[in-house]
């Protein structure tokens, strides 16, 4: 199944911005740290006309820590961008975002300017909760399902300066579809636009490949299957994820390995790694 989501609002919250971007001075774009690459929006150099740029790493609990670090370190070196990290534990401060803010903005505004500062990222990268920890309230809503957001608005940090949180944005069209799986394990495509058991299947042949300790630990297992479909049965089994001739279901056992990576039952991990990272 190729994968493709682009729904009526996003096309809409595209135009919206690049009108945005002309009463802007700068521009923050949350990414997911699990994924950089796949959840950084390839049309937002275009959108954004080359703002000043901070990139926000996201559910840095989530991810692995090391990988991330790399990440970090590759993003500010080959990018024009500060790179941030946040997670729960380490959510990023209101004080310490405005001081990144005016060091890229030092040069190009006068002190008594009001700063307008686009957020903006995919869907369900954690923007409303993000929001919501900086503001110290409820901004905006937040949920497991993407696309919660179809409307920019404008809020006060404190005086003299303004985010605009906008729409999670994808591309009208996902041309790599291994990036696009991904999108679809990070929870950033909504399920009725995937094949569940094609995500499920990737995203445990990703685990097998690059964590089998995960799976062997999660899933109570000696040693991991030489193939899928004897994988697939041995998770069904420790789970309960049944026919009732008790065969596996398939759509279920890829529903609990994407709810485990999800929510993080899995421990810290990342799909990506920095291209020059072993």
């Amino acid at each position: 199944m190729v994968i493709s989501w682009y729904p009526g609002h996003m096309r809409t919250a595209s135009r919206e911005l690049k009108r945005t971007v002309k009463e802007s001075q700068a521009i923050i774009e949350l990414v997911d740290a699990r994924a950089p690459e796949s959840s950084s929006n390839p049309m937002l150099k275009v959108l954004t006309d080359g703002l000043p740029k901070i990139t926000i790493l996201t559910k840095g609990d989530l991810a692995n820590q090391d990988t991330t670090t790399c990440w970090k370190k590759f993003i500010e070196e080959n990018y024009t961008t500060r790179c941030l990290v946040s997670d729960y534990d380490n959510p990023i401060s209101v004080r310490n975002l405005l001081k990144e803010l005016n060091s890229i903005l030092s040069k190009r505004l006068s002190a008594n300017k009001q700063r307008q500062i686009i957020i903006t990222g995919v869907p369900n990268v954690g923007k409303s909760t993000l929001l919501n920890s900086l503001i110290g309230r409820k901004v905006a809503n937040t949920g497991n399902e993407p696309a919660i957001t179809r409307s920019q608005q404008r809020i006060k940090v404190e005086q003299g300066w303004y985010l605009v949180d906008t729409p999670g944005l994808l591309w009208p069209k996902l041309e790599n579809q291994d990036n696009a799986r991904i999108l679809a394990c990070l929870g950033t495509i909504r399920n009725t636009a995937i094949d569940i058991e094609e995500i499920g299947w990737f995203l445990a042949e990703t685990l097998r490949r690059e964590y089998p300790n995960v799976l062997k630990i999660r899933y109570d297992m000696n040693e991991i299957p030489k193939s899928m479909e004897i994988l697939y049965e041995s998770i069904a089994q420790k789970t309960g994820s049944l026919l009732k001739k008790g065969q596996p279901d398939y759509r279920k056992v890829s529903q609990v390995l994407l709810n485990d990576f999800r929510s993080g039952r899995l421990g810290r991990l990342s799909l990506e790694r920095p291209q020059q990272t072993p």
